[in-house]
């Protein structure tokens, strides 16, 4: 069982910044699908981005704001996000997926393993 933490949120402003950390208990985490999503209030949870070889697929409305990497020594993943916007606030949670580590998946269901969210707070 794969366990995932998620830190780094917080309150910022229109055109601020913010990385978030994904850390995961399994040093296999390397190997796995991993992503970004959200949910905001009153709404579904949605894809923001997905990390695989070595580049970010981002959805359209993070197009150019958003940025994935990971530490595999460190078994974390981040998410860097610039000219953060109200719209993006939202509780994000990292996801990890074993079983298509070479897919590229933007559905939640697509994902076996979830962290319990950061909060992220863009004000105008």
């Amino acid at each position: 069982q794969v366990q995932l933490v998620e830190s780094g949120g917080g309150l910022v402003q229109a055109g601020g910044s913010l990385r978030l950390s994904c850390a995961a208990s399994e040093r296999t985490f390397s190997s796995y699908a991993m992503a970004w999503f959200r949910r905001a209030p009153g709404k579904e949870r949605e894809f923001v981005a997905s990390f695989r070889w070595n580049r970010t697929y981002p959805a359209d409305s993070v197009k150019g704001r958003v940025t994935i990497s990971r530490d595999n020594a460190k078994n974390t993943m981040y998410l860097e996000m610039n000219n953060l916007k109200p719209e993006d606030t939202a509780v994000y949670y990292c996801a990890a997926d074993s079983r298509r580590p070479l897919t590229v998946m933007t559905t939640p269901g697509d994902y076996e393993y979830w962290g319990q969210g950061t909060q992220v707070t863009v004000s105008s």
